[in-house]
């Protein structure tokens, strides 16, 4: 059964923010960094709590660690040295792995996401603007109380008009398909597979192979915890619209075109089951806008293409193995949204996410550089992720069409990586266990 009071909320739910702040933190010495998390532990809610309180939460807090974060706040080395190599690392280290390359290696990044500094991130949530301007300034106040305690750098997080908190800045519904994890309490919907035994994505329980991972040590910090990779992406939507407008002639033919690099409309409609036209009834019922397969209703991507990024952050039934890389998907979007109609501006806007699992090595570093980055996943040959894979210039994409296929040459980067971690989620008795260390 799982631990529902131990468990940090954002592992298994969903908050109606609309707004927040990520603030990322750094600790000078131990001390301050140890009396800026006392502060904040009972601030963190577990799944149970924010369940209970849902209806009437104002505001919602996470909290998690780097490797040097941990070190940081004075957990023992035969401790540290207990957590996997890949987290140990970082992600910065490992950016050939990850096809972080060119404009998206983290030299380029921002807000000192790349250096040893960064200890930890609070992750401030909050139903409203006036709730996010308590809650920063609340946090401004404990920073300022910390010695040695600093925030390096910080993202204000916004619902993204004129769409909605479930919208990207490219139009985007997301959110569409998340694993539900067995023992939640959730019942998954149609198409979307049987829960997942929760070892997949919390740490101290069985997985989908029966078997119980090690824990770091202690087991007071590792249990209940899991791993987030974060991810900020650029989203450059003046070029992806002029993309569009060159490559399709009508209004509808452009959606088409969109829909053809997601997988779905951009309401959310699977192609699968509305390859021609969107169907906005059809995304907003969750009884079928997930209920599809690949290998019986698709095989040849006539409908989805088999490059698109649905169809390779999510095979299927068209993948061996598939509920042993499934991951949590979390996370919200950054700055104002560009009109439509205007040229770009050059504001910088896209994605902050989190992708939460149990293993960063066989379930994002495997969705990452299998998935989204090998240019022959399912024998494609020379593609990438459409969306946020790495694009050169020297790519294609290939729409599969009767008689003939449509082949686009030279795709450019829509997005690009501006940012990235690795982090520790430890559950609240972990929380708890980090306050005190010595």
């Amino acid at each position: 059964m799982l631990d529902l009071d131990n468990i940090q909320h954002i592992l298994l739910t969903r908050t109606p923010a609309m707004t927040g702040r990520y603030e990322f933190m750094s600790f000078d010495n131990a001390a301050g960094g140890r009396a800026w998390l006392a502060e904040l532990v009972d601030k963190a809610q577990s799944a149970a709590d924010v369940r209970r309180t849902m209806d009437s939460a104002e505001r919602w807090v996470t909290l998690a660690f780097t490797w040097n974060g941990l070190r940081a706040l004075g957990v023992p080395e035969e401790s540290l040295a207990t957590f996997p190599d890949e987290f140990r690392e970082g992600m910065a280290a490992r950016a050939d792995i990850l096809g972080d390359i060119g404009p998206n290696h983290p030299d380029n990044w921002v807000g000192g996401l790349a250096g040893d500094e960064l200890h930890a991130i609070a992750i401030l949530f909050a139903r409203n603007d006036s709730e996010h301007q308590r809650c920063t300034a609340v946090h401004a106040d404990l920073v300022g109380r910390c010695p040695g305690v600093r925030v390096l750098s910080h993202l204000d997080l916004n619902a993204t008009p004129p769409f909605n908190y479930a919208h990207d800045h490219f139009g985007y519904r997301d959110r569409m398909s998340q694993p539900v994890i067995a023992g939640s309490g959730e019942e998954p919907t149609p198409g979307s597979g049987a829960p997942l035994q929760p070892g997949e994505f919390i740490l101290g329980y069985p997985d989908e192979e029966g078997v119980v991972a090690k824990l770091p040590q202690p087991e007071e910090l590792s249990r209940n915890g899991s791993y987030m990779a974060y991810r900020r992406l650029r989203e450059h939507v003046g070029l992806f619209r002029s993309y569009l407008e060159e490559q399709a002639d009508t209004p509808e033919g452009q959606e088409l075109l969109a829909a053809k690099f997601m997988g779905r409309w951009r309401s959310g409609a699977p192609l699968v089951l509305a390859p021609e036209r969107d169907d906005p009834e059809l995304s907003a019922d969750p009884m079928r806008n997930n209920d599809f397969n690949y290998k019986e209703m698709d095989p040849f991507g006539y409908a989805v293409p088999l490059g698109s990024h649905a169809r390779r952050l999510n095979p299927r039934d068209t993948t061996v193995n598939m509920n042993r890389r499934r991951m949590i998907r979390r996370g919200a979007t950054y700055g104002e949204a560009l009109p439509v109609g205007e040229d770009d501006d050059g504001v910088d806007r896209g994605i902050a996410a989190f992708i939460i699992c149990a293993s960063l090595i066989r379930q994002f570093e495997f969705a990452q550089n299998v998935w989204i980055n090998d240019r022959n996943f399912h024998e494609l040959g020379n593609e990438r992720d459409p969306i946020c894979g790495v694009q050169d210039g020297t790519l294609e994409y290939k729409i599969p069409k009767r008689p003939i296929r449509k082949v686009l040459k030279g795709l450019p980067a829509f997005t690009t990586l501006t940012g990235g971690a690795y982090f520790f989620l430890p559950g609240l008795n972990g929380l708890r266990y980090l306050a005190r260390t010595r």
